[in-house]
């Protein structure tokens, strides 16, 4: 099976990004995770995109606040998905990251989750990888039918309590 890279703008993402780590451990996908900076080293953006490939990946997790131009720097040199994670900053409490990666150029597509996402992140780039692993796509759907139990199961509780 493929590999999901999950890239990271700066060091202080990372609380954020382990969600997506802990979804990709849970369904035995293998990553690898690094700090790359879109502005601070961006030779290095590029090599990584460029090279991606080759190097295994199947899905590019990129996670940036702020100019959050990280996913759609690494998406102009690579032709594996690239997911957006916007990281909350203390400006517009992340809105201008989400902007920032939703607002791609014609030609250089970026799929992007909601401010702080990183849960789905990780199943984002499950699901990408399961459309030719088998048993991935088995383990989403378990994933997805014990979440329908689980919330049925609030539902039966909530009908049986009187408010």
């Amino acid at each position: 099976m493929k590999k999901v890279a999950v890239i990271m703008g700066s060091d202080s993402d990372l609380p954020v990004v382990l969600g997506a780590v802990e979804k990709l451990k849970s369904f035995g996908i293998s990553y690898e995770i690094r700090v790359i900076s879109a502005h601070r080293t961006p030779e290095a953006a590029e090599e990584f995109g460029r090279k991606a490939i080759e190097r295994g990946f199947g899905v590019i997790i990129a996670a940036a606040g702020k100019a959050a131009h990280l996913a759609g720097v690494i998406a102009a040199y690579t032709t594996l998905p690239v997911i957006g994670l916007p990281i909350k900053s203390t400006f517009m409490d992340g809105l201008d990251s989400l902007l920032s990666m939703v607002q791609m150029p014609a030609g250089i597509p970026v799929a992007v989750v909601a401010v702080g996402g990183a849960e789905n992140a990780g199943i984002l780039a499950a699901q990408i990888l399961a459309l030719s692993e088998p048993d991935l796509a088995k383990k989403l759907a378990v994933f997805k039918r014990s979440m329908a139990e689980e919330y049925a199961a609030k539902d039966r509780k909530m009908q049986s309590e009187s408010f």
